[in-house]
């Protein structure tokens, strides 16, 4: 027999008898700028692999801002200060992947409602270049009526900018 030093309870983890669709809270230890502190993890318990020999890992899924998040963590890890059960539910399933698609699923019948919009900061710097007053001393060349048409593109708005840019200057070496 090997006697293994770790610093683990590696018998109060056996017996806290973790199973698929268990909702668990994991206090995990995470070191910053040489300070440790404690960070939670809660969610629900997808797959226990290995059982409780000493690989024993569990999968947990959580939904943080609206994105699925899953965390494999090892069942005698170190690094893991505390894990509680917070609530217990009964599934028929030793792995419960299925839960992924589902949520997927869901995800999927609220973005078919959702349009497709193309909108940039850029496009609203171009639109203040655009609309700055004229100056007082400014020469106008052409005073047609402007027709409407169909709105420029970015690029075409630029390359107008432009060629008023340099007519001006043209019109000042002719002078």
């Amino acid at each position: 027999m090997q006697n293994v030093i770790t610093p683990v309870r590696v018998e109060e983890r056996a017996s806290l008898g973790i199973r698929p669709g268990d909702t668990v809270r994991v206090h995990q230890k995470v070191i910053e700028k040489g300070k440790t502190r404690l960070q939670t993890f809660e969610g629900l318990v997808l797959a226990v692999k290995h059982g409780t020999e000493a690989g024993g890992t569990f999968t947990v899924r959580a939904t943080m801002s609206g994105i699925g998040v899953e965390k494999i963590f090892p069942l005698y890890s170190p690094i893991i200060e505390k894990i509680e059960i917070v609530r217990r539910s009964k599934v028929r399933r030793a792995k419960l992947y299925f839960i992924r698609e589902k949520v997927a699923r869901e995800v999927r019948r609220q973005l078919r409602n959702m349009r497709m919009v193309n909108i940039s900061t850029d496009d609203f710097k171009e639109a203040e270049k655009v609309e700055e007053p004229m100056e007082a001393d400014a020469v106008v060349v052409d005073e047609a009526p402007i027709e409407a048409a169909e709105p420029e593109t970015p690029e075409e708005v630029a390359a107008a900018e432009e060629a008023e840019a340099e007519a001006p200057a043209e019109e000042e070496k002719a002078a």
